[in-house]
């Protein structure tokens, strides 16, 4: 609900009346006096919020901010909000996090503020519990944002009156509650010297813990599979598949998924190219439909070669790559709550979730399974040398591993998004899968034709498929159903 602030005179007494509030209120200089006027006769004239350390104590002046009669008060990390946070240290705050707006519901004048959640990643919290709606603020009453985010109490002063309001940034939150301002001794504490022992569970929500743990496992086995180099680079092209994944994928969607779905559905994939479906796909695509390759591509022109890239790379392998994520819609159509939403596609998140990791497992396949050998055979022949084979087979690994971003990561993940949407919006849902199909295979058409043209056109287009995954996300977030409990994703 918003207000809209509306001055009366009669008899020579000042009343406000509620009505519905704009978000944009022009309020004229003579207004404006009228409020200080009031506010001056009003016990509850001057309202603050107060920034509290760590440990919840209340700090000095220097952390107070005052909330103006005629104005919003916008809070976040954008620069043109009224109280502004730091963009470095408060990361679960948004740009612009939530709103404070004076409320005047009484013929006497009496004040109040209200406060509002702007919409934000990780929610405003009011003593504990999510904000849903404008809530009126209570003498103090504590403000958090995000669930483990800076901390303000709601306060009303008697003092002096400021119709400015000044821009303040606050101070790091973790060096607050030990500032000179609580404690006039400089020494550092026991946990500041060993900070080990004072982050506790952030270690594995904000440091990326977990993914390190993983990198140091993987460097350990790296070191220990040099006189093995078949499973070196297996495990070398694992780790930069599951880097590009989560750093690039998962954490931008930024909405959970059990690892074991994703997982799944890059073995799901495995398991399709190894069985005979696979030769199936080849005799429809390839033989039945325009899709095969004559052994000389040098007798063919750039346009036949973009058709049959279409019929034979393009839909054929499309397809294969969404069949796991049609699997998972089935099987989580019959599973009860909450599994079937765990399990499920049921938005387009979940769609680009499982579709970028069936492509990961299809890259991994098709690199490790084809390339890598034929590439390590053809030049240990030629060199008479087996190390000049490896060197190649390596060399090749990881441009074809990180080439998944803007390639098979990229259709599939387009894809995963329409599949996503034809089930969160049924209506016309063949035609909106139908779309999704024939693009990304032609993403992936115009891939396959053009590398073997020119490398810079080839770069053009991995930037234009990445692009339309990018843009894919962006609209999945936006569009999500469980955006309020999707965690928040700071690089977009």
């Amino acid at each position: 609900m918003d207000y809209e602030l509306i001055y009366s005179a009669s008899n020579h007494t000042a009343n406000l009346n509620r009505v519905k509030l704009c978000n944009s209120t022009s309020i004229n200089s003579s207004f404006s006096n009228h409020l200080h006027a009031m506010a001056d006769n009003n016990p509850r004239k001057y309202a603050l919020v107060r920034l509290v350390s760590e440990n919840r104590v209340v700090l000095g002046s220097d952390f107070i901010y005052s909330l103006a009669l005629d104005k919003d008060i916008v809070i976040g990390r954008d620069p043109n909000c009224e109280i502004i946070l730091d963009a470095m240290m408060y990361r679960m705050v948004s740009r612009r996090h939530a709103i404070f707006r004076p409320l005047y519901t009484s013929a006497d004048g009496n004040i109040n503020w209200i406060i509002q959640d702007l919409n934000s990643a990780n929610g405003t919290y009011i003593n504990g519990h999510r904000l849903q709606g404008p809530q009126k603020l209570q003498l103090g009453d504590r403000v958090r944002l995000g669930d483990d985010g800076p901390e303000f109490v709601f306060e009303y002063e008697l003092n002096t009156f400021s119709t400015a309001f000044e821009q303040t940034t606050p101070p790091p939150p973790k060096d607050v509650a030990n500032s000179s301002h609580l404690h006039s001794s400089d020494s550092a504490s026991f946990t500041q010297l060993f900070p080990i022992f004072s982050t506790g569970k952030d270690l594995t929500r904000k440091a990326y813990l977990i993914p390190g743990i993983f990198m140091v496992v993987f460097v350990i086995l790296m070191f220990a599979t040099l006189d093995k180099p078949e499973l070196n680079q297996v495990l070398v092209a694992t780790f930069i598949a599951l880097a590009a994944y989560y750093f690039f994928i998962y954490l931008l969607c930024g909405k959970h998924k059990p690892w074991w779905i994703l997982i799944g559905s890059a073995l799901a994939t495995i398991t399709i190219l190894l069985s005979p479906l696979l030769d199936i796909f080849i005799i429809i695509f390839r033989d039945i439909l325009p899709g095969g390759l004559p052994p000389n591509q040098d007798t063919i022109t750039f346009k036949e070669l973009l058709v049959r890239m279409f019929f034979g790379a393009g839909l054929m392998e499309e397809l294969l790559k969404a069949l796991p994520i049609l699997g998972a819609f089935l099987v989580g159509r019959s599973l009860p709550f909450p599994w079937r939403e765990r399990v499920g596609v049921w938005e387009p998140l979940d769609g680009i979730l499982l579709g970028t990791a069936s492509a990961a497992g299809f890259t991994l396949l098709e690199t490790l399974g084809q390339y890598i050998p034929q590439v390590t055979q053809n030049v240990a022949e030629q060199e008479g040398v087996i190390s000049a084979g490896l060197l190649a087979g390596f060399q090749l690994l990881i441009p074809r591993i990180l080439g998944s971003l803007p390639g098979h990561m990229a259709y599939s993940g387009y894809l995963g998004y329409f599949i996503g949407l034809a089930v969160l919006k049924p209506g016309k849902g063949w035609q909106t899968l139908l779309i999704g199909y024939l693009t990304a295979s032609a993403l992936h058409a115009l891939w396959n034709a053009t590398g073997i043209i020119s490398n810079i056109l080839l770069a053009v287009v991995g930037i234009i498929s990445y692009a339309f995954l990018m843009a894919a996300i962006l609209k999945a977030r936006a569009l999500s159903p469980t955006r309020s409990q999707n965690f928040a994703t700071r690089f977009l």
